[in-house]
């Protein structure tokens, strides 16, 4: 700012004129020598290494000069005329001569003197004198010096000039791809995986085997009138082997194979997305039969329509082409393109249409079989002990992905060769669980006051997670550190449950807050701490739940909240507050409210019905630190036997 202030109050003490020629000639300099920069630099290099040259040539020649000023032309006539030569030898190409003079030992180096271009009178004196003298010219190599390094200097003016040409054809040709597809192209895909390698989604496999039999055998279905699907449409949470699924079709089918990425087709140019689409679609036609993978199509198949202030939206654009490549006015015979998503809800209906994606083919998580499987596909070249049971991990992985076990297996790996273990056992399995469940193992914690709190919290969880019918069973309780939580209680399902009933959740309320309950009656509310943070918000969301979407109170069989809405498709908070009245709003905090508090009072009543062998199984849990589900349910059963009553659980 202060430069071009200072020159604007330079500039208004000149004449207009000159201020209109000036900057006239300035502009006219400027846009004459703005593309020379790169070769001005270039010749000033050039210029220098001439330079170079003649100094590293020129400086032998000045030292040779001087260190040959030993004797003078002069001082050589007059020691000729004395007598005092013996000998001459005389160079004309270097014009030195080598004097030897009377009394000189043969192991001395001769005089040297320079002479002078024409030496008559030194030559008469030393024939008139007879002073052996002798003409011997020696080889000249300066001539050849020069010439090699001035081809040398020819050679690096051509390699410079053939770096700019290549540099500027190299970036006038990028300029020329920009709008080509980036799909990488595989004559016959070799991915490494076939249809033998994925385990767990078996539906989506025998959709996909027809896909491959109709590439490999189209007569089949070409002969009863049936067509190729022009599209399948891979959904499923992220994990579940979308991607593995296509590399295994890709291994299968044998045919040409593009794959690419959504987020590959838009750029920030205008018109780049839909030339890249056009490209792809090109190549594939030519290649034909061929598949078409476009891995995480959301980022290019979101619906139009939903951005804000409207405008040429090159997302929008590019999705109009690929819609129009797909089922257009020319078909695509022969090309069929596989995309996976795992946000399908906001995909345009264009695209999902019958033409389009023909087939969508759902990919979730997989069962209690398809687990066994996965471990079974990924177990196979590691080194397991012959005792570990796949079946056990595979009921104890409830939830789980096909990534998430293969992570599992990765992690028992590690830790196995970290403990310098020739197999993975079922310590290193259970290990790799809690890690990649809950975080990587802390410090133990010291006996103390805070310990025995974390204690009778844990143990509070797993005693009303027992005694509730209605509750999954206790896995094991633990008071290692695992991630930010200072104690764990693990709960694990007996069977897969697609359905949960209102019991059930009342249940994991109630377990839930089994770990508060525990501070308020063994320590009172005074030393209520903020250790049942998590729990609280879960049970609030799970109570919400039950009131709003799922008709679980008294407001009736109604649906007062959606899911989840995105503002980008004109949902969003701004819109959830006219779904009901202010009325229905006070009414739905009311039953919250409700259900926590008769949850809360269910956990305190048994927390207090039950002390007994909560302190037992308390102080079990100090010393041993982890308590497994087997051993407590054991306590437990035995404190009942000993009381002569069944342990109580309050209504």
């Amino acid at each position: 700012m202060k430069n071009s202030s200072w020159m604007r109050a330079w500039m208004g003490n000149q004449p207009t004129s000159d201020l209109r020629k000036e900057g006239e000639t300035q502009a006219l300099v400027s846009k004459q020598q703005k593309p020379k920069v790169a070769p001005r630099n270039f010749w000033r290099l050039a210029a220098s290494l001439l330079i170079f040259q003649g100094v590293m040539l020129g400086t032998p020649v000045q030292a040779q000069q001087t260190e040959q000023k030993s004797l003078s032309y002069g001082q050589l006539l007059q020691k000729v005329d004395a007598g005092e030569v013996t000998k001459v030898e005389i160079d004309p190409a270097t014009r030195v001569a080598k004097v030897n003079l009377v009394g000189q030992k043969e192991s001395d180096a001769p005089q040297e003197v320079v002479l002078l271009e024409q030496n008559s009178e030194l030559i008469e004196r030393l024939r008139n004198n007879k002073v052996e003298f002798d003409v011997e010219p020696t080889a000249d190599n300066s001539a050849a010096l020069g010439l090699v390094a001035n081809l040398f200097l020819l050679l690096l003016l051509l390699a410079g000039l053939m770096m700019i040409l290549r540099r500027s054809s190299n970036s006038s040709g990028q300029a020329l791809n920009f709008g080509k597809s980036r799909a990488r192209f595989q004559m016959e895909a070799k991915t490494g995986v076939i249809f033998n390698d994925v385990a767990g989604i078996e539906e989506a496999k025998e959709e996909l085997q027809e896909v491959v039999t109709f590439l490999k055998q189209p007569e089949r279905f070409t002969a009863v009138g049936a067509k190729i699907p022009k599209g399948v449409l891979l959904v499923g949470p992220p994990g579940t082997g979308k991607t593995l699924l296509a590399k295994a079709i890709a291994g299968e089918a044998g045919v040409p194979f593009f794959s690419i990425s959504g987020s590959e087709f838009v750029e920030m140019f205008v018109g780049v997305g839909a030339s890249r689409v056009r490209d792809l679609f090109k190549k594939a036609k030519e290649n034909a039969p061929c598949l078409i993978f476009i891995d995480e199509i959301d980022a290019v198949g979101r619906q139009r329509g939903a951005g804000i202030g409207g405008g040429n939206d090159e997302r929008e654009q590019t999705l109009n082409q690929l819609l129009t490549e797909m089922d257009g006015f020319e078909g695509n015979t022969g090309i069929i393109i596989i995309a996976a998503t795992n946000r399908p809800d906001v995909l345009d209906s264009a695209l999902l249409r019958p033409g389009r994606f023909d087939r969508q083919v759902m990919v979730d998580a997989p069962d209690l079989n398809g687990r066994q499987g996965i471990l079974e596909v990924h177990a196979r070249n590691k080194k397991i002990a012959p005792e570990v049971s796949l079946e056990a991990i595979a009921r104890r992985t409830p939830g789980f992905t096909g990534a998430d076990l293969a992570n599992l297996l990765n992690e028992a790996a590690i830790l196995t060769a970290r403990r310098r273990k020739d197999a993975i056992t079922m310590l290193e399995i259970n290990d790799a669980v809690d890690r990649v469940v809950a975080g990587m193992e802390g410090t133990p914690l010291v006996d103390s006051k805070s310990k025995r709190l974390i204690a009778y919290h844990e143990v509070g969880h797993a005693v009303i997670g027992t005694l509730l019918p209605q509750h999954d069973p206790v896995q094991k309780v633990t008071l290692i550190p695992r991630g930010q939580a200072r104690g764990l209680t693990w709960f694990t399902p007996n069977e897969e449950q697609g359905l949960v009933s209102r019991a059930q959740l009342l249940a994991r309320i109630t377990a839930a807050l089994g770990g508060r309950a525990a501070e308020e009656e063994v320590f009172g509310d005074a030393e209520v701490t903020t250790g049942a943070g998590g729990d609280l918000q879960t049970i609030t969301s799970l109570a919400r739940q039950m009131v709003t979407r799922f008709g679980m109170s008294d407001l009736g069989p109604l649906s007062l909240e959606t899911q989840g809405g995105e503002v980008f498709l004109g949902g969003g908070f701004m819109s959830r507050s006219a779904e009901y009245s202010e009325e229905i709003s006070a009414r739905i905090d009311a039953q919250v409210h409700t259900i926590v508090e008769h949850c809360h009072d269910k956990a305190r009543q048994i927390i207090r019905d039950n002390r007994v062998v909560i302190d037992q199984l308390v102080e079990l849990l100090i010393e041993e630190e982890t308590i497994d589900g087997d051993q407590l349910l054991e306590i437990m059963n035995e404190q009942s036997q000993l009381q002569g009553e069944k342990l109580v659980v309050s209504g």
